[in-house]
């Protein structure tokens, strides 16, 4: 599936591709080194009914398989015929702000038996993922009394007759 993936001067190469092998659906997992802010998705397929006809965008399921395909996607686009890779899906931006892992799924095509793509084009902005370093901490179970000194006050007794 990575073959796909590359630069937008090389979208045209049409020796490289990814078909379907039983039916129709595909699915691509993306992670990201960083968070991403996704902006749109560009889908290049054949002119023909191999060319998926929906895309619904799922975001930060890692290891998402087919069975998890039935939940409510957070992006669904219909398609149409692009072969020369130039229609750009624009995403809700506030919605795909901050996405790790991207996670693609085409149920349908145009009508063929499998489905076939050539370019798959990510637009976006990419920052470095903030990662937060282990905090050594000590915490008191119990108050130790050596560690807390005060002044001795002497509690004194006042009578009045």
């Amino acid at each position: 599936g990575a073959l796909v993936f590359r630069a937008w001067e090389e979208r045209g190469d049409r020796t490289q591709f990814v078909e379907s092998d039983d039916d129709e659906e595909l699915l691509f997992n993306i992670p990201f080194t960083g968070n991403v802010k996704l902006k749109g998705v560009i889908v290049m397929g054949e002119d023909d009914g191999s060319h998926p006809a929906e895309m619904r965008l799922f975001k930060n399921i890692p290891h998402m398989s087919f069975d998890d395909t039935a939940r409510e996607p957070d992006q669904m686009f219909s398609l149409n015929r692009d072969p020369t890779g130039e229609l750009e899906y624009p995403t809700k931006i506030a919605r795909f702000s901050n996405v790790y892992h991207l996670s693609i799924h085409f149920p349908k095509n145009f009508g063929a038996e499998t489905t076939k793509i050539f370019y798959i084009g990510l637009k976006g902005e990419w920052t470095e993922a903030h990662r937060h370093e282990v905090t050594i901490c000590n915490y008191e179970a119990s108050a130790n009394p050596a560690d807390h000194k005060l002044e001795q006050i002497t509690p004194q007794t006042h009578f009045i007759s």
